[in-house]
């Protein structure tokens, strides 16, 4: 077991950029402990000042499209040729025996992983709808503070909860496939709203024809779409992972939409914003939690469910009388 520190401890290890101390810190953010999370919060408002410096990059695409291959090809660009310095988080899906992520992206990213400029940190969903956790955007808080200044968080797929992920990063980077068949499916619609790039990925061995006429196709299908109110168009991409080609691109575009957000402002609005959604999000949850700890909501829970399953009383009038207690 690893030996607790205290929150200064952890606070100077994370700011002299240990990585063990990052990670056990991140360890605590993800505990469901009430202490654990009291000393978390402590670390938090120390490290802080020192966060917020970073570019957030949300990635996420369908499973097959090669989100770790891109991630590690994009990875090793920045470490090796922008000479940067990368953190990935990497939401894993959950295992609903143990709790324990399941894909376990390092073992993905191994090149990545073993370079001493990046550092992956892949982390269970836990319930979290789309795999974004409570504690995802406290370690990003964390892994900016240790000097990290460019941040990845992987997603495990595409679905209706990427507004988690969306309402946290700066830059939203959709992966999609070409040759599918469902290139310009409405399922996909409020996904790419969100995106501010899309890449279509292995455009390679062949594929490359098919790739370009899905990048003309997404193209033509974002100028459909209302102005963004950042006022950045949406570009369209096409990227080969193993060999390369594309991959520095789309950091280009990265590039162009952080100069043109952060010159009209919207960058620090969108931050602004942002930090008040996780001020209401970190509310609703506390209220949550404090509901459920509840002596007279636990006596009374499990009676009144078993009413709702049995049609006795309507699922919103059992929780206006438990919310009446």
């Amino acid at each position: 077991m690893a030996k607790r520190f205290t929150a200064a401890q952890y606070a100077d290890g994370i700011l002299a950029g240990n990585r063990v101390v990052l990670s056990q810190t991140i360890t605590l953010a993800e505990s469901t402990l009430a202490s654990d999370q009291a000393l978390t919060q402590q670390v938090l408002d120390q490290v802080l000042p020192h966060a917020g410096k970073s570019v957030r990059v949300g990635i996420t695409g369908v499973p097959g499209v090669g989100k770790s291959t891109f991630i590690e090809a994009l990875g090793l660009f920045l470490v090796n040729e922008q000479h940067k310095h990368l953190a990935v988080l990497a939401v894993d899906p959950t295992s609903q025996r143990s709790g324990g992520s399941i894909l376990g992206d390092k073992t993905r990213m191994n090149q990545l992983a073993a370079h001493p400029a990046a550092y992956i940190r892949p982390s269970p969903a836990g319930r979290s709808l789309g795999g974004v956790t409570r504690s995802t955007r406290e370690a990003m808080l964390l892994c900016e503070a240790a000097g990290y200044d460019v941040i990845f968080v992987e997603t495990v797929g595409v679905g209706q909860s990427e507004t988690a992920v969306h309402g946290m990063v700066d830059f939203f980077l959709l992966l999609m496939l070409a040759g599918a068949g469902d290139e310009l499916q409405g399922i996909k619609k409020g996904i790419m709203e969100m995106a501010d790039a899309v890449t279509i990925t292995k455009a390679d061995g062949g594929n490359e024809l098919a790739a370009r006429r899905a990048r003309r196709e997404y193209q033509n299908a974002l100028h459909l779409f209302p102005a963004t109110e950042s006022g950045w168009q949406p570009v369209v991409t096409t990227s080969s992972a193993v060999s390369g080609v594309g991959v520095p691109e789309v950091w280009d575009v990265v590039q162009q939409y952080m100069q043109q957000t952060q010159a009209s402002g919207y960058f620090q609005r969108r931050r602004q914003a942002q930090n008040l959604h996780w001020l209401h999000e970190a509310i609703r949850h506390g209220l949550e939690e404090r509901f459920y700890a509840r002596p007279d909501v636990q006596a009374q829970l499990a009676a009144i469910r078993q009413q709702v399953i049995s049609g006795q009383k309507s699922a919103f009038g059992a929780a206006g009388e438990l919310l009446g207690l």
